[in-house]
């Protein structure tokens, strides 16, 4: 696994892992949901919210692009 691909990984998981934690306690506390609802909702919220990042090997060496459903196009890194 090279540097890029690595850090393409750790940006997508923290992306994730933060629009998650913040879905789960807002579900928690300003909806009805109960018991299992909560996380299963916030991690279908947090999947589809959030960027996605991934490395790609080019003419000009490897490089980091983000695409995410608020940004119109890639984005390169």
């Amino acid at each position: 696994m090279t540097k890029l691909k690595l850090r393409a990984f750790l940006y997508q998981l923290g992306s994730f892992a933060l629009l998650f934690i913040l879905f789960r306690f807002l579900l928690a506390e300003y909806s009805n949901l109960s018991g299992f609802w909560i996380p299963f909702t916030a991690f279908v919220i947090g999947t589809l919210l959030s960027p996605k990042f991934q490395a790609v090997k080019t003419n000009n060496g490897e490089r980091l692009f983000m695409s995410w459903i608020f940004v119109k196009g890639v984005k390169e890194i």
